[in-house]
């Protein structure tokens, strides 16, 4: 594939090249046109590899599309332009473990491939550990519907780096459901094996904490509502997050910058 690099700077087609823009890179790129039909790729025998892929391919970004759709409350700004791309392909990588069905089918197992999903930072350029070095823990309850996330006593000014113009941070705490998906014949797309709790949500913040005074510690306790009964094929992701504010006159203006997100346990 071409990447143009003069002056001109146009989308669409010449001839046989098709010039075009990528979410999130820089410049635009170009490729010839042409390609196999679409009757071609649902039907003949020869794509029938690339129709598998294709339907296993849809089903992990169903997946990950249920996960941000659960968090969707974080999203955007905690996120890079990449994000959908980045947990679709952590699904793919799910989804090739499955041993117990055919090739275009297997299922996307969270449950027995959380290792996966741990660390996944939702922004890729700023990672939290840059950004918050406090002390803390992880506490799941036995039922899996709360988990608290424990902050010793620190000094700000000596472990966060918080953006210039900041004054305040909250600490975010988020449980979210994350059920295994199933190829479904008859409905011929995947669906969640838990569709009842999949993408059940809760958001847990800190009080706004200033940046320029020791903090004491606390403990931040995110609950799954409705008290729910998770099978083994139900996954809790558990996101840990620090974001930042400009406090002015008793108001908390949030900032653009500085904000991070990441999965820090999935049980």
């Amino acid at each position: 594939m071409a990447r143009q690099k003069g002056l001109m700077k146009y989308v669409g087609t010449i001839g046989d090249v098709r010039h075009f823009k990528i979410k999130g890179q820089e410049g635009f790129f170009a490729g010839m046109v042409g390609g196999p039909t679409a009757e071609q790729v649902n039907n003949a025998p020869e794509f029938e590899r690339t129709r598998e892929n294709m339907n296993e391919f849809g089903g992990c970004a169903k997946v990950g599309k249920s996960l941000r759709t659960a968090l969707s409350a974080l999203m955007g700004k905690f996120t890079d332009p990449q994000v959908t791309g980045r947990l679709t392909s952590i699904m793919k990588k799910i989804n090739l473990e499955d041993g117990t069905e055919a090739r275009g089918y297997r299922k996307v197992e969270v449950s027995t491939q959380r290792n996966y999903l741990l660390g996944f930072e939702f922004n890729k350029n700023l990672s939290i550990s840059g950004i918050f070095n406090a002390p803390y823990d992880i506490e799941p309850d036995a039922g899996r519907t709360s988990s608290d996330f424990i902050v010793a006593a620190f000094n700000p000014a000596d472990l966060i780096s918080a953006p210039s113009g900041s004054t305040h941070f909250r600490l975010i705490n988020a449980l979210a459901v994350l059920s295994d998906f199933s190829y479904n014949p008859t409905t011929g797309s995947y669906e969640p094996d838990d569709m009842v709790n999949n993408e059940l949500t809760n958001i847990a913040y800190s009080p706004y904490i200033p940046l320029n005074a020791a903090y004491a510690g606390s403990t931040i306790t995110a609950t799954l509502p409705g008290a729910p009964v998770l099978a083994a094929n139900a996954s809790v992701v558990q996101c840990i997050g620090i974001e930042f504010f400009q406090e002015v006159n008793g108001n908390y203006y949030p900032f653009a910058s500085g904000n991070c997100l990441k999965i820090e346990e999935v049980f």
